[in-house]
């Protein structure tokens, strides 16, 4: 599509979220969808069983330790909202633990009469008597955010609170806050929110006072992402840390001293902005995702390096590396507790876990966790104690919840129940050859008597985002269980191996993403794992944007395409609500350098009368404030324009996970795998 094309697009009125024309337009869509879909044994099935798994009672229930207390957010059938509720460790150690509900959102959305999603709950150090309570309206990125007394079970009146926005707050003390919101028009002339629609600015709210009237600590440009600010409470190690995200993987970082007075001084942090970085005490943690020549040395991207901090800020930078990356092996993850350091490594896509002392970095073994498991690190409490509560899963094997103490024993205290026949299903891994000669490793998750046949492909590639494996309780029921071959690709894009992997086919390598995807396709095939008839895709967001590539740049490899809350118009996707803050990951389109390779694989750009292209559905919502739902109107409304046939959901709810609750969320599940068992495959 040329500029002058472009200019005369003739959808964008599709961009107009809540406007009359366009959700007419979004219902005359929704409703040969779902009679088409919807009207079916097979689909009640579906939908009857994904809620069963999204609502059963005998999950685990995840918690949090806050002092001394477990705090846990729930929903089930009778509870589709959810509760916030928390318990004793005692009583959570029993089949069935005696849960204090702090608040019943249900009830609360009946009392206001809004339609409140929960989205998180921030108390306050070290009491834990005060939250701030996030909700939004439908599942929206913005959110309504409000003060609660845990101990009256009530809110508080004249107590922080801020209006719907993409705002941020975090607690300094019990009675002062840090805050970032649309505070309107600033005397500088900019606004006080960036162009993507994040807080520029942090002020320092004190209790009882106006927010209008609170001092301003630190400020970014209009151009960056964001900014943030965090108060580190630890005991003899209070500190106060301000950061610009200048882009989506760039930070300035920054140690705010004296922000309670008027001589505010920020000391820049003197890492790469692209390094992960955590200050733990006086140790500082750095990974950077680029090679960093420090203290004379060059360390690879991926690296893990420690730095006593106060000498650092004075230039010392003699420091010790904790982990080194191979071809084979990244650091993923790391994380504290009071003796020690655990950090998380996957093994060409295998979790291995290394525990050392604080220090001397002296290893130590963990026993108790399962081979040939994902593990992670659920919640530790740093300040006080080794107590850690890990997760362990695999494909075939519901996640466990251990509990114990870092270095120490490690026991299974909570099962999730199985909810497909593991025995008759086994998982493999294979690699595939993409166009420049690279390996891509991929997941292969099918029943033991299954062969070949109706294949799904899923994923994202995107955001150094690493798709490790974990139980398929909805795909195991909906797909593997019915006879499907399910499928993870572990494309360039994501982190599997480390910041490499991903910042490759950042911009100009984005072409690297698809390459590798279309090579798994192919692979699938070539192993005759099944034919190009029979093989689908599914992606959602950015995973969306990679369907819709497939669509336009590689048909003739699927039978079908599932494109969930997808980036479709690349040449826009940057004006549209946080757009720009992905600038960083695929490039600018004003920028005609930049253009020139985005305009190659966007997909709105690249969609075209005389091809075929397979079945495809399309879902997003109305409500997802992150990813527009402009693209996927426009895709479908341009697939139209040009004679071809595709399906369309839209949920007027949601938020960018596409569903506000695990109705929803079941219902959204079944429309795909309706879609998908009528177009490449005929359940059993």
């Amino acid at each position: 599509m040329s500029s002058n094309e472009f200019d005369s697009d003739p959808y964008l009125w599709l961009e107009d979220v809540t406007g009359d024309d366009a959700l007419e337009w979004v219902r005359a869509h929704n409703e040969p969808t779902l009679a088409d879909l919807t009207d079916s044994d097979r689909f009640r099935e579906l939908e009857s069983q994904a809620l069963e798994v999204l609502d059963t009672d005998d999950r685990i229930p995840y918690v949090r330790r806050r002092g001394e207390f477990l705090y846990n957010f729930w929903r089930d059938a009778t509870h589709p909202r959810g509760l916030w509720r928390r318990t004793t460790l005692e009583s959570y150690l029993t089949d069935s633990p005696d849960w204090d509900v702090l608040i019943d959102v249900d009830a609360l959305a009946a009392t206001d009469d809004e339609n409140w999603v929960w989205k998180s709950a921030t108390m306050n150090w070290p009491d834990y008597d005060r939250a701030l309570i996030s909700m939004s309206r439908g599942g929206a990125d913005a959110a309504v955010i409000r003060e609660f007394d845990v101990a009256s079970r009530s809110w508080v009146d004249d107590g922080f609170a801020l209006p719907e926005n993409k705002s941020s707050i975090s607690w300094i003390d019990r009675d002062t806050v840090y805050v970032g919101t649309d505070f309107g028009p600033q005397p500088d002339g900019a606004g006080s929110l960036t162009t993507s629609g994040y807080p520029r600015i942090i002020k320092r709210w004190t209790r009882g006072t106006a927010l209008d009237d609170a001092p301003t600590v630190f400020a970014g440009e209009v151009t960056d992402v964001a900014v943030s600010a965090v108060y580190d409470h630890t005991p003899g190690h209070e500190r106060h840390f301000v950061g610009r995200a200048t882009d989506f993987f760039n930070e300035l970082a920054y140690e705010l001293r004296n922000p309670e007075t008027h001589g505010t001084e920020t000391i820049l942090i003197d890492i790469p902005t692209d390094a992960h970085f955590v200050v733990h005490h006086d140790a500082m943690f750095v990974r950077p995702r680029t090679d960093w020549e420090v203290d004379g040395v060059v360390r690879a991207a991926g690296t893990l390096l420690v730095f006593d901090y106060p000498a650092f800020l004075t230039g010392n930078r003699t420091h010790t590396v904790l982990f080194t990356p191979d071809a084979h092996t990244s650091l993923q993850s790391f994380t504290f507790t009071r003796s020690h350091l655990i950090m998380l490594t996957l093994h060409d896509v295998h979790t291995e876990v290394t525990v050392l002392t604080l220090g001397d970095w002296t290893p130590v073994e963990q026993p108790g966790l399962p081979d040939l498991a994902t593990v992670s690190v659920l919640d530790t409490d740093p300040d006080h104690t080794d107590e850690v509560f890990w997760s362990a899963t695999s494909f075939t094997e519901p996640p466990s919840l251990l509990h114990g103490e870092s270095g120490g024993e490690t026991t299974v205290i909570k099962h999730t129940p199985a909810f497909f026949d593991a025995d008759v299903v086994v998982a493999e891994q294979f690699f595939a050859t993409s166009d420049d000669g690279t390996a891509i490793p991929y997941f292969v998750i099918r029943r033991t008597d299954v062969s070949a046949g109706p294949t799904l492909l899923y994923g994202y590639g995107g955001f150094e985002n690493s798709l490790t494996p974990g139980y398929l309780a909805l795909a195991g029921r909906s797909w593997i269980a019915r006879g499907g071959i399910y499928v993870i690709a572990n494309i360039r894009g994501g982190g599997e191996y480390g910041p490499s992997w991903h910042t490759q086919a950042l911009k100009a390598g984005r072409h690297l993403v698809y390459e590798d995807f279309a090579g798994v396709a192919k692979d699938l095939v070539s192993r005759g794992l099944t034919t190009h008839e029979q093989l689908a895709a599914q992606g959602g967001s950015n995973g969306g944007l990679l369907m819709g590539v497939m669509l336009t740049r590689y048909p003739e490899l699927f039978g079908a395409l599932v494109c969930q809350v997808p980036l479709v118009d690349m040449r826009r996707y940057h004006l549209l609500l946080a757009g720009a803050s992905w600038m960083a990951e695929y490039g600018d389109p004003d920028n005609p350098d930049e253009w020139a390779y985005i305009s190659e694989y966007s997909p709105y750009q690249n969609l075209a009368k005389d091809r075929t292209y397979p079945p495809i559905l399309v879902t997003t919502s109305t409500r997802d404030d992150r990813v527009h739902p402009g693209h996927a109107r426009k895709l479908v409304a341009r697939l139209e324009e040009y004679g071809h046939t595709v399906s369309y959901y839209e949920n007027i709810e949601g938020g960018h996970g596409g569903a506000a609750d695990n109705k929803q969320s079941a219902f959204k599940t079944a429309l795909a795998y309706e879609f998908l068992w009528r177009t490449i495959g005929t359940a059993e």
